[in-house]
């Protein structure tokens, strides 16, 4: 497996709307311990891969800490 393996199912943003305007990506864990990232109303368009590190540092930055040093 390589970092573009999902290893876990595509699970939708629990900050998703219901309807068809709702707009929300879906996420899945990689081989690598990453995330793929793909759009939930349109998935076959294709998917987006972060590996770990920088997957980490987009969630501190989602949750306002600082990056290490």
């Amino acid at each position: 497996m390589n970092s573009r393996t999902a290893v876990s199912r595509f699970r939708k943003s629990s900050y998703s709307g219901a309807g068809e305007a709702s707009e929300c990506v879906e996420v899945a864990r990689t081989a690598d311990g990453g995330r793929a990232v793909r759009d939930s109303k349109d998935p076959e368009r294709g998917t987006a891969y972060f590996g770990a590190g920088a997957w980490r540092e987009f969630v501190n930055g989602l949750a306002g800490r600082p990056l290490p040093q």
